[in-house]
């Protein structure tokens, strides 16, 4: 099948859903071919920015030292000094309930090996263990940054989604980050888009429509 205009995929799945009494998630289904996803390193895992926003809140957690605790202080959604580590290990309902609430983590790189030996059971099941932060650094930039990202897994499926919006998106600013979700993957793939099979557009209740 040739592939369409992505704005025309977006404005069809919109127009395909009624509209629901809760804010609908606007997502892209991707299914690979001719790739062996034994393999990890043909497997995506990445964090992909979108130039629009997810549409709906994201959440970024640091774990960090007092000084830089005191960096991110207004800038990160949580902030859990190195001091708290040990309550979140003792208390897995709570240490559960925060990576259930956050989307991504940071922590400065002296408290990685910490964090994956004792936090690790809970953090890496969910690919959410913490992009390490180097000493010193002020990582206001990419915390911004990952408020507009999303984070793709595939792990071993040949199918796999991507929130790329919400429908009180304008359908313009979903389709350019649809298209920039597709470059990123394209770019990820061992034969770029030849390893794409087939791509769809949906809203969380709404009917599938085929992009690609």
């Amino acid at each position: 099948m040739p592939e369409r205009g992505v704005l025309d995929a977006v404005n069809e799945a919109l127009q395909k859903s009624p509209e629901r009494k809760f804010g609908e998630t606007v997502e892209l289904a991707v299914n690979l071919k001719d790739l062996d996803l034994s393999v990890p390193k043909n497997r995506i895992e990445d964090e992909i920015p979108l130039p629009n926003g997810r549409g709906r809140p994201v959440k970024v957690a640091v774990f960090g030292s007092p000084e830089l605790c005191q960096k991110v202080q207004g800038v990160a959604d949580v902030v859990i000094p190195a001091s708290e580590i040990d309550d979140l290990v003792k208390n897995r309902r709570s240490a559960r309930k925060l990576v259930a609430g956050v989307d991504f983590f940071l922590a400065e790189a002296s408290l990685m090996p910490i964090i994956g030996r004792r936090l690790g059971v809970v953090l890496g099941p969910r690919g959410k263990m913490p992009r390490p932060v180097p000493p010193g650094s002020d990582p206001t930039n990419l915390i911004r940054a990952l408020q507009k990202s999303i984070r793709v897994r595939s792990k071993g499926n040949r199918t796999f989604h991507a929130p790329v919006g919400t429908r009180a998106m304008r359908p313009e600013e979903i389709a350019q980050n649809v298209d920039a979700v597709l470059a990123r993957l394209i770019g990820k793939l061992e034969r770029g888009a030849t390893n794409i099979e087939s791509a769809y557009l949906k809203t969380t209740m709404g009917p599938a429509v085929r992009l690609r």
